[in-house]
């Protein structure tokens, strides 16, 4: 009796042992099924829509409509009769609205040259860590502008008034601090000032973005422009226009439901075809132009 008992124990001890070893593997199976990989989006690479003059790869989410004013002030150089630019300046107001999570459009107007406006930005890659792994955002603008100045004889029609551009934005967010992207720039121009001027014009622009505290961040920004023929054209021309590369520094300071960027740059333009192609100013003679950006976000979404 005692032999035929200690058999019964050892044999349901047994069963009971390798019952919770395989319960045990099947309930870490399972979990393994459940808690798949996460693909990590990389968030706030850059605070807002723009850099400091030029856009950045963020843009707005679906239903969401951002109203913009940029302004810049005069030359820092032009003296204390003009209290060093703040006597003078350009305005420029535009809507941007997400139609998709990727695709936003935009309409400005501008007292620079009194430019009208209209962009479209399409998100094409989103960096992302985890699941997927992609190390950049990558995204396309394309803008157009047109000049309504009529003091410009050589604007006979609209045709000659029109600008287009196209922009590459690769941007990658190294940590919560540090961000940074180029943006290759094409520039093509219906009416160039000169016959030796050609009709596009390349550029690179290089931003970044260092985030200071919570709310504050340091941002750089500055386009190389390529003008193959400037030595010629200033040969050929007694008194030619200089143009020069832009280089911007700002601070972005986020207030609640906006976003306040404030900034010295040598241009006087905010948009493409003004500060990439027309700065006729330079950091090293003063002719800085204090200005700023703010962005108010609405939400239309329920």
């Amino acid at each position: 009796m005692k032999i035929n008992s200690l058999k019964s124990v050892i044999i349901l001890g047994l069963i009971v042992l390798f019952s919770n070893q395989v319960w045990s593997q099947d309930l870490d199976s399972l979990l393994d099924k459940e808690i798949k990989p996460q693909t990590i989006y990389a968030a706030a690479t850059f605070k807002a829509t723009r850099i400091v003059n030029g856009h950045s790869v963020e843009q707005m989410k679906k239903k969401q409509l951002d109203f913009r004013i940029s302004h810049r002030f005069g030359d820092i150089n032009s003296g204390s009769y003009n209290l060093y630019g703040l006597d003078n300046g350009l305005i420029h107001f535009s809507l941007e609205y997400g139609l998709t999570d990727w695709l936003e459009v935009g309409i400005g107007r501008s007292t620079y040259q009194k430019t009208f406006d209209g962009f479209a930005k399409v998100s094409i890659l989103r960096q992302t860590s985890g699941a997927k792994n992609m190390p950049i955002h990558l995204t396309y603008l394309f803008s157009t502008e047109y000049i309504s100045l009529n003091t410009d004889t050589l604007m006979k029609n609209a045709y000659s008034r029109m600008s287009y551009i196209h922009q590459i934005l690769i941007a990658r967010k190294f940590n919560e601090s540090l961000s940074l992207q180029l943006t290759p720039t094409v520039i093509h121009r219906n009416l160039v000032p000169t016959e030796l001027d050609k009709n596009d014009l390349l550029a690179i622009g290089l931003g970044g973005r260092y985030k200071l505290s919570k709310r504050i961040a340091l941002n750089v920004e500055y386009y190389y422009v390529y003008r193959p023929n400037e030595k010629a054209i200033s040969q050929s021309i007694p008194t030619p226009v200089k143009y020069y590369n832009p280089l911007s520094i700002g601070i972005d300071i986020e207030t609640g439901g906006h976003v306040f960027q404030i900034m010295l740059t040598n241009s006087q333009a905010m948009r493409e075809g003004g500060f990439i192609g027309k700065t006729t100013e330079t950091w090293s003679n003063m002719g800085i132009h204090l200005g700023f950006n703010i962005s108010r976000v609405f939400s239309f979404t329920k």
